[in-house]
């Protein structure tokens, strides 16, 4: 909920705009921090979940480390304080610049998806005279159970290395010697809510873990990658996911090996609840069988309703009347540029403030300009 005080001080700022509680972001880091620092495993914050500078400046004050899968992004963590030796660089389709850069700053680990890629990283490293720290992406096969645009755990997606490939990876590993195999990296998918998921993972992790052991190679990293969900419906209910019962199921199942560590890559748990689109409404519309609020934010500024048909929860911040039912859209010219329909609001009149709720992953980190509108701004709740 955002305080009254709040929607006072705001009420006057351009609009759209994205909020950002910062107690909200400090108190998810501080528990995310304690729970994973019950068991020493090791976190890097995924910065496609939300680069905003002041955000990745307080999560790499925190300690972690940070997940990349872009050039761009490599260079944002290192100029906002995350620790070369802390970064892995992922993604299926890295260029040859990206891959240098990485490599020129000697990152942690360059997670590699195909044989191709292994002999281009070891052509690179031998130009530059370096040796390339990598680990394997490895799909395990588990069905995270989530919209298909972001499962990326199974045989038909395009990441990674599929287990009748291990023979072919290791004989070519065995021929490259600018490379160095430090971990094994598996991730599934994204907003997973039931945990019994992480459990499927745990089991193929650990049956994979034994076989490269069995074939000579125990690595120092095995990274779980990322996935945990967060609840949209009640952002205020839950405004933090669960990470004791997160983190407990890894050190139930996960069966480590000698001197090797748990790593995680956190993302939408991080700052999804943190972040609000805050918009104005433009025109209330009457239609057949409608009434739209048309709002001031479209959907190059949150795009998660259009993309991936998703849920957020929005709120009229200044109108405490009758309750109507409202189809909550923007002025981009697309019918798909909806946030919500049917959505159940005090009456809703020129100038209210809507607040889009559970907005802080994948919302203004994927803003366009599409119709050349202009880039939502941001607002801190430390800073008003």
């Amino acid at each position: 909920m955002i305080k009254t005080d709040i929607i006072e001080k705001i009420r006057q700022i351009h609009t759209p705009f994205y909020y950002y509680n910062m107690e909200v972001l400090n108190a998810t880091i501080g528990r995310c921090t304690l729970e994973a620092g019950r068991y020493g495993y090791r976190m890097h914050y995924a910065l496609k979940a939300n680069s905003n500078p002041k955000i990745l400046k307080i999560i790499s004050s925190a300690g972690f480390g940070a997940d990349c899968v872009s050039g761009n992004e490599v260079k944002s963590a290192l100029e906002h304080g995350f620790q070369a030796g802390k970064i892995m660089f992922a993604g299926v389709g890295k260029t040859d610049d990206e891959l240098r850069l990485a490599l020129n700053h000697g990152i942690q680990s360059i997670n590699v998806e195909s044989v191709q890629e292994m002999e281009v990283i070891n052509s690179l490293a031998s130009e530059m005279g370096v040796k390339a720290r990598i680990s394997l992406r490895i799909i395990p096969n588990v069905d995270a159970h989530t919209h298909r645009y972001i499962t990326t755990g199974l045989e038909e997606n395009k990441f990674g290395i599929l287990t009748w490939q291990f023979d072919a990876v290791l004989e070519k590993l065995r021929s490259l010697d600018n490379l160095e195999l430090q971990g094994l990296h598996f991730h599934i998918g994204s907003q997973i809510t039931d945990l019994a998921v992480f459990k499927s993972l745990c089991e193929r992790v650990n049956e994979i873990n034994t076989w490269f052991m069995e074939q000579g190679y125990l690595t120092d990293i095995i990274n779980v990658g990322g996935g945990l969900g967060v609840d949209y419906s009640e952002p205020d209910k839950c405004s933090i996911p669960d990470f004791a019962a997160y983190f407990g199921v890894f050190h139930d199942l996960i069966e480590l090996q000698g001197h090797q560590q748990l790593h995680f890559e956190p993302g939408r748990a991080i700052v999804a609840q943190c972040g609000s689109l805050i918009t104005r409404v433009l025109f209330v519309k009457e239609a057949v069988n409608t009434r739209f609020a048309i709002v001031d934010a479209g959907m190059n500024d949150l795009i998660r309703p259009a993309l991936y048909q998703s849920y957020h929860k929005i709120e009229n911040l200044t109108s405490t009347g009758e309750k109507r039912k409202y189809d909550v859209v923007g002025p981009v010219c697309e019918s798909s540029d909806c946030f919500g329909k049917a959505v159940v609001m005090p009456e809703t009149r020129r100038g209210d403030l809507i607040a889009i709720r559970s907005a802080g992953a994948y919302g203004q980190t994927m803003a366009s300009r599409y119709n050349l509108r202009d880039l939502a701004g941001e607002v801190y709740s430390d800073e008003i």
